[in-house]
């Protein structure tokens, strides 16, 4: 027999216990130091291999397909582990393979004449690997996770120490790879959202680290917001809104795959792109995604289309920080959500300082709320003919110490949906008091006259409001007409913005429809959506000449006004010609400079008392403007 054919001398070394305690003590410490699994593995291995100078071993774990992977194997030649990598199970794949698919320890005495190595000897004889032993490392369910084997020069088993050693690794094994995973599935925790299964704001962060701002278009941001979220969860409960999200949030992925996407936040969800084909048409990709997500979804039982609004934005290359390029996302899709829900915008030089005015306008705005500093200002509506006062229009001013600031300077704020509403609520109360106080010291007071923006319309809370706070004051709605813009009403939303205006004047609230001329309406649109008053637009008067295009054109629609029996009020009249020729085209009421500007309410009560209609006994009423004392 062949010296390389007898067994080795089987090691009984003297001491062999305290070996094996050394052994296990020395990998508990470095497990319980937190050292990664190949490190712990690969410690094992060389601690083994000196406590065993005959034998080479490995590690090598078995992934949920079934494949092996190296995870140690210190004195194996790297050509040879890099072999194994992927390597599938089975009943004749070596002995690893073979010992992980059987679930029992596997002996090769002889590598180069064992069937099961068939298909593996060419990798392991070159490297004078003669025999083999592989023992599987099965986790508490019964499933084999990794395997242990040992190598041998010669041809033979393992000795009875060998043995020991193996099964004190078996063990040892199993406690490295179970706090791996614990550590694995606490780390997949901390990065995953819960609900949707996606990496969530930690890893969106981390995620963010990783990016080079050197070099421009190497990547870019979305952000996304459902449009539909909180209705969803208002009208069906969160239920029914977890499940939109989930079936939103494998929409979004899918679309956006290969680029990998995030939930940062409640209806948020945000794309790093990376993808070179992504990155050449973006609003390709962003069509890509608001398509996806637009097709029906069961949500416990609610049928939903899911919408999106997205912004985006593209590493320019002089970038400070990848912070700026995940800011200018942010202006994008705050700018998204501003001309259009349901659309994609990318960000643009310039966006951004126009964006950051306007958060700065809606911060100002939220804390003179919050501070009371939002008062009500009036500017009279009057008579051409007797210069009596019919009406006001009560106008938004912010008090910054002592300095009174009209709407024209935070009116972006407005944009917003939450401070538009609460600017309407805030100006409602406050009318709806000083049209109470005014009726309390015997004015014969007629009407006011209150801006809505088209957030009040289109979300239907503008009657709950208005009732409330005038109910509170104990004043009829007799005395309010709400104004609204022209734009409002041809604008963006238009379709909810008319049905609400449909809806106010069905139940006796009266509309004025401010600014015209200004937009795009028509009074063709009028026949459909009506209102109660025009205001002709301050662009009109400001050009009025006898024989010019601006005379003709209030002529003409001071008299269509008349037919349809809609009232006019002229606006911005600051001159006795304007006035004149305003009166000789036949319109009887204005409001502008020549009479007085906006003040206060102190102001508006000593003018009310000087000048209203009926103080000073009956006059000829101006029909539709009397209101009940």
């Amino acid at each position: 027999m062949n010296s390389d054919d007898q067994p080795a001398e089987n090691p009984n070394p003297y001491g062999s216990g305290d070996a094996l305690l050394r052994l296990q003590n020395t990998i508990l410490r470095s497990i319980a130091k937190g050292a990664d699994l190949a490190a712990t593995c690969t410690l094992l291995c060389s601690e083994v291999e000196s406590l065993l100078p005959a034998v080479k071993c490995s590690v090598l774990s078995v992934d949920t397909a079934g494949a092996l992977h190296p995870l140690a194997g210190p004195s194996l030649p790297k050509s040879y582990s890099d072999a194994l990598d992927g390597a599938p199970i089975g009943p004749s794949h070596g002995s690893c393979g073979t010992a992980a698919y059987l679930g029992e320890d596997v002996v090769a005495i002889d590598i180069a004449t064992d069937p099961r190595w068939s298909d593996y000897k060419h990798l392991a004889l070159p490297h004078g690997l003669r025999a083999c032993w592989s023992s599987p490392i099965i986790d508490t369910n019964g499933i084999t996770i990794a395997t242990f084997g040992i190598y041998f020069a010669h041809c033979r088993g393992p000795t009875p120490f060998e043995r020991d050693v193996v099964r004190n690794c078996v063990h040892l094994c199993i406690i490295a790879i179970d706090r791996h995973q614990r550590v694995k599935e606490h780390e997949r925790r901390a990065w995953t959202d819960a609900l949707t299964g996606l990496p969530n704001r930690a890893a969106f962060n981390a995620e963010m680290l990783t990016l080079d701002c050197r070099v421009a278009g190497r990547w870019a941001i979305f952000v996304l917001d459902l449009d539909n979220l909180k209705i969803v969860n208002d009208t069906f409960g969160h239920h029914a809104g977890d499940l939109l999200l989930r079936i939103a949030g494998d929409r979004i992925a899918n679309a956006a795959s290969p680029n990998r996407t995030f939930r940062v936040g409640g209806d948020e969800f945000a794309i790093v792109i990376e993808a070179a084909t992504t990155l050449r048409d973006l609003d390709a990709a962003a069509e890509a995604i608001v398509s996806a997500l637009a097709k029906p979804a069961d949500c416990g039982g609610q049928i939903i289309v899911p919408r999106a609004t997205i912004g985006g934005a593209v590493v320019c290359g002089n970038e400070s920080t990848v912070e700026h390029v995940r800011k200018n996302a942010d202006f994008a899709l705050y700018h998204a959500k501003e001309t259009g829900r349901g659309g994609f915008v990318r960000y643009w030089p310039g966006l951004g300082s126009t964006m950051a005015q306007r958060l700065g306008a809606i911060r100002d705005v939220t804390a003179a709320l919050r501070d009371n500093r939002i008062d009500a200002f009036y500017q009279p509506i009057f008579r051409l003919d007797t210069r009596e006062v019919v009406g006001l229009e009560a106008l938004c001013r912010m008090r910054i110490g002592d300095q009174i600031v009209p709407t024209e300077a935070f009116h972006e704020a407005t944009s917003d949906v939450h401070v538009a509403t609460a600017l309407t609520a805030r100006m409602m109360s406050l009318v709806a008091a000083d049209v109470r106080q005014w009726l309390d010291i015997g004015i014969p007071f007629q009407h006011v006259g209150i801006n809505v923006s088209s957030a009040d319309l289109s979300g239907g809370t503008v009657e709950r409001v208005l009732t409330s706070a005038f109910d509170r004051a104990g004043v009829s709605l007799e005395h309010v007409i709400l104004e609204v813009t022209e734009t409002v009403y041809m604008g963006e939303g238009d379709q909810a913005v008319q049905q609400g205006i449909k809806a106010l004047r069905a139940k006796g609230i009266r509309v004025a429809l401010d600014d015209f001329g200004t937009g795009f309406a028509s009074l063709t649109h009028l026949l459909t959506i009506p209102v109660d008053i025009i205001k002709i637009d301050k662009t009109f008067i400001d050009h009025l000449a006898a024989d010019s295009v601006s005379m003709t054109i209030v002529d003409s629609l001071i008299r269509i006004a008349q037919k349809m029996d809609t009232r006019i009020i002229a606006e911005g009249v600051e001159t006795e010609e304007q006035a004149r020729l305003l009166q000789s085209a036949g319109c009887t009421l204005a409001q502008g400079f020549l009479y007085s500007q906006a003040v206060d309410r102190v102001e508006t009560t000593a003018l009310l008392l000087e000048r209203s209609q009926y103080v000073n006994g009956p006059a000829a009423p101006i029909s539709g403007f009397v209101g009940p004392g």
